[in-house]
């Protein structure tokens, strides 16, 4: 090899001297963060859908709290301690509850007890009805029989024998959920000034303003959604339950308190859902006493929505019944009975919320935001079209040095003149 060759073999660059070749420094330390960034975003995941029950609870919890906060700060505004305040409210609702599913459970009991007597009475009316009709020949006992017999009535009985230890989980895992709701809800509302402050204290001054006039609008609209809402319900229980005892329906008191809970806390369609069961039951007294409460739950629902509610409504919850509606629904449809039950104080807080901030102009007298129709629009706007064609043409002519309209001019009085 001579010395050329070698220099030249020398001078090469060698393949890890090459541009790009070497690994860039940061690049492993890149990778490492996405990497751990995937892991964190992946166990953030596994931990909120592992907790999303509690979280759930904690977010009833904090609306309940709201709700009751109103009651506790005006008992321990008069001397009373927050915490007893706090569980005399709770004992209130608690007693209040245990009540209604009392009287519920009462009625529930005596009507199905009532059914199961008078169940050979239907079932020979309804044969004698078949046999009449068709012209069948069948009897009560062998449609018993066949009933008895039957493969899917014992299959579902010892379906149900087996699913006895996964309903008796159901109940307990329900009652947990209850006791941590009453939990949280106790202590958010007897350390509600506490966890306030301990809020506060890790923001700025400008900030807090604005979370104590969030929390504030808050408690306005919720406790006062649900006091509303709890007169209107007592108001129509009483209403109801006046038909009822009139009419000699059984349970007279647990319907109306069925009519009026379930009315009030469904909105727009709550009444007809509520009124189908004294309907049914006033149906087996006289079908036409449930002509009469079904006229009257009509009627009732009308008188609510113009008269009753926007004045009991008008300073805590002035939400349309339409928005209350759809704010049910998309609530449900996030987060289930949990979203139904939030979701009207949930949307009046922000409207009210969104209110403080937005602003408002003075709207134009104009008939067409009363709902009326501006009289002779078309010969106004005709008009309006003529003068501002006028008025382009008078542009034009001034702009040409004329201060006469298009094919039309004065006579010269100079050339009259010299004419004579």
């Amino acid at each position: 090899m001579s010395a050329t060759d070698e220099i030249t073999s020398s001078d090469a660059p060698r393949p890890e001297d090459r541009p790009g070749a070497r690994m860039p420094r940061w690049l492993p330390r890149a990778m490492v963060l996405a990497l751990a960034l995937v892991a964190c975003f992946q166990l953030g995941s596994w931990a909120f859908h592992q907790l999303i029950s509690l979280l759930l609870n904690v977010l009833i919890a904090f609306f309940l709290a709201l709700a009751v906060e109103p009651a506790v700060d005006w008992m321990a505004a008069r001397g009373m301690r927050r915490g007893v305040a706090t569980g005399a409210v709770f004992l209130g609702i608690l007693v209040a509850t245990a009540g209604f599913f009392a009287l519920l459970g009462s009625m529930l009991a005596g009507q199905i007890a009532t059914m199961v007597e008078e169940l050979p009475q239907y079932l020979d009316s309804v044969i004698s009805w078949t046999n009449g009709t068709f012209h069948t020949h069948l009897s009560r006992v062998e449609v018993q029989n066949n009933l008895l017999n039957s493969d899917w009535l014992q299959k579902y009985v010892q379906d149900s024998a087996n699913n006895v230890l996964a309903v008796s989980a159901t109940v307990l895992g329900s009652l947990f959920n209850l006791l941590t709701v009453a939990l949280f809800s106790f202590y958010f509302a007897a350390d509600g000034p506490r966890l306030r402050r301990a809020l506060c204290s890790v923001l700025p001054p400008s900030r807090q303003t604005e979370v104590l006039r969030a929390w504030e609008i808050a408690v306005a609209k919720t406790g006062g959604y649900l006091y509303s809402r709890g007169l209107m319900a007592l108001i129509s229980g009483l209403a109801h339950y006046v038909l009822l005892e009139v009419l000699g329906v059984p349970y007279a008191p647990a319907l109306g308190m069925w009519v009026g809970l379930i009315s009030q806390f469904i909105p727009t369609i709550g009444t007809y859902l509520a009124g189908a069961l004294p309907i049914l039951i006033a149906f087996t007294i006289n079908p036409w006493y449930a002509v009469w409460v079904f006229a009257f739950v009509v009627i009732y629902q009308q008188f609510e929505n113009y008269l009753l509610q926007p004045r009991i409504t008008a300073k805590t919850v002035d939400i349309h019944p339409a928005v209350a509606f759809g704010s049910v629904i998309a609530g449900t449809a996030l987060m289930g009975a949990v979203g139904a039950l939030i979701a009207i104080p949930a949307t009046a807080t922000l409207q009210a919320f969104l209110g403080a901030y937005v602003k408002r102009y003075e709207v134009t007298d104009d008939p067409r935001v009363h709902g009326g129709k501006r009289r002779g629009g078309g010969a106004r706007a005709l008009g309006q079209l003529r003068r501002t064609l006028r008025g382009e043409r008078d542009g034009q002519d001034r702009r040409n040095g004329r201060g006469e309209p298009d094919g039309q001019s004065e006579p010269d009085p100079q050339a009259g003149s010299g004419g004579r």
